[in-house]
């Protein structure tokens, strides 16, 4: 076995055979999604929608 053949795929590449890479529902932003729940949207559009989601702001 060559020296490359046994390094594991890390970060991106083991995102994208695992199915974790994710993106925005609403937006396809790939960035600060809320995961949570298996909402998966993007901050932004969270906040603009939670309400119509039945989430509650507290404070």
């Amino acid at each position: 076995m060559s020296e490359s053949e046994r390094e594991e795929p890390t970060g991106e590449q083991a995102a994208k055979r695992t199915d974790q890479l994710r993106e925005c529902q609403r937006c396809g932003r790939k960035q600060g999604l809320v995961g949570k729940y298996d909402i998966y949207l993007c901050r932004q559009c969270f906040r603009e929608v939670s309400r119509s989601m039945g989430f509650k702001k507290y404070s």
